[in-house]
């Protein structure tokens, strides 16, 4: 798995080996507390809009990923309070998700919990796997989710993909002095570059709003005012810490 970020042990669910597992509900969120970005469908761009700036990094490979940009320094979200609490009314699917994932196996996805999360094996929690080891209607909804945000992250990529081929992308870097002392750059970062987008021609332009991509382009530009409010975040939390 390429984005395994908070996942401690990962395995693929086995319906013998985990016949009498059970999983918890997770009410916190303290297992995201060190992860400063989180990976997006695009589906989710106009519900993250609307909180969080997004943007677009790029891992081992090439290609651009969206990502809800949750913190400006390594290993702090500032969305997760001490307690564990997420401060937000929207959760990114990534993080709903867990503690289950998606891996690829020969053929198919496999299915996969993490071992590493307290709630997994809590002896008050749902079963995964009935007595004749089908799947329990709790594992069927988090298969069904699943399914879902895979079918979302392959038109993610393909919406990316065509971002790329228009040459669209543009590295940021932003510099801001904190209320309460301190510089904050960030940097490794891509936009859409605004210019680049209006430029486009009429044929291109209908193609995407065909697609509903323009809708998409739009809600990533939006976003990009919540950087002052992440910076606000920033400058708040270290006020707690040092006041």
């Amino acid at each position: 798995m390429p984005e395994l970020l908070f996942y401690r042990r990962i395995v693929a669910l086995d319906k013998d080996k985990h016949r009498q597992l059970r999983v918890g509900e997770i009410r916190k969120y303290d297992f995201a507390q060190q992860i400063n970005s989180v990976p997006l469908t695009a589906v989710e761009f106009f519900e993250t809009a609307r909180e969080y700036p997004i943007v677009f990094a790029q891992a081992n490979t090439a290609e651009h990923m969206p990502v809800a940009l949750l913190g400006l320094r390594d290993k702090e979200n500032l969305f997760v309070d001490r307690n564990g609490h997420w401060d937000a009314r929207y959760i990114p699917a990534f993080v709903r998700r867990y503690p289950f994932a998606h891996a690829e196996g020969d053929e198919q996805l496999l299915t996969c919990i993490d071992e590493g999360h307290p709630a997994v094996g809590a002896a008050d929690g749902q079963l995964l796997f009935a007595s004749n080891g089908s799947p329990t209607p709790f594992l069927d909804k988090a298969i069904a989710f699943l399914r879902d945000y895979q079918a979302e992250a392959v038109r993610t990529r393909d919406f990316v993909k065509r971002l790329s081929e228009l040459d669209l992308f543009t590295g940021v870097t932003a510099r801001a002095e904190l209320r309460c002392g301190g510089v904050y750059q960030l940097g490794g970062a891509s936009v859409i570059s605004e210019t680049r987008y209006r430029a486009l021609n009429k044929e291109v332009v209908e193609e995407l709003f065909r697609k509903g991509w323009l809708a998409l382009i739009d809600a990533h530009l939006l976003s990009l005012g919540n950087l002052g409010r992440l910076i606000d975040r920033l400058a708040n939390s270290d006020k707690k810490k040092t006041g």
